[in-house]
């Protein structure tokens, strides 16, 4: 609905904004910013949180080979612990926007207002109602879903390849078991919690 409204207008280069990664306590958090032909179809493509893995992937590929242009914003659990994970999203997307190869005429963003000199429409639940910010919800969930399966393959024990970084009760187990990694954000309330029990025992 949004994007034909928005073509009705005359306006062509429409770009979709997600995020992925607000609520793990481990990794950075990842933006996507695509821009799809006109006549993109993908049928059952949504918010990529539900979809099965093995769909994600399967229209991860397709969009890659259809979009006009795609951009990722990755930010990482350092800066996420300096500026808090709500501005971190912001600079996520913005760097997801300013990467793209394509600059859009029109930005839809899921619920995020940005500050940016593009006209940009904000939409609650944006993954569910546009097919553009259904495609970055896809892009940016593959792209940090493979960085903590990359994280696991180091620190099997946490169960990243499972969890992808929430607040399992694996996860939260071995936190207590093994303690943190460098990865981990450390302004969350979990991994916040642990530094302060082991600066006690001290």
């Amino acid at each position: 609905m949004y994007e034909r409204e928005l073509r009705e207008k005359g306006v062509t280069l429409i770009a979709g904004v997600d995020e992925v990664g607000r609520g793990p306590l481990v990794g950075p958090v990842v933006a996507a910013c695509v821009i799809l032909p006109e006549k993109f179809s993908l049928e059952g493509l949504t918010d990529s949180k539900k979809l099965s893995e093995k769909k994600r992937e399967e229209f991860y590929d397709k969009i890659k080979e259809q979009a006009l242009g795609i951009g990722v914003g990755i930010i990482s659990e350092k800066r996420i612990d300096e500026i808090n994970i709500y501005q971190a999203t912001k600079e996520a997307m913005m760097e997801a926007i300013r990467s793209c190869p394509i600059v859009p005429e029109h930005i839809l963003i899921d619920a995020m207002p940005l500050e940016i000199d593009i006209p940009t429409t904000s939409i609650i639940k944006g993954d569910l109602k546009s097919i553009t910010i259904s495609a970055a919800s896809v892009i940016a969930k593959v792209t940090r879903d493979r960085m903590m399966m990359e994280l696991d393959q180091k620190y099997p024990m946490y169960d990243f390849i499972h969890n992808k970084g929430y607040p399992t009760k694996k996860h939260l187990d071995a936190i207590e078991k093994y303690g943190i990694i460098a990865e981990h954000r450390k302004s969350y309330g979990p991994v916040g919690k642990w530094l302060q029990e082991r600066e006690t025992s001290l």
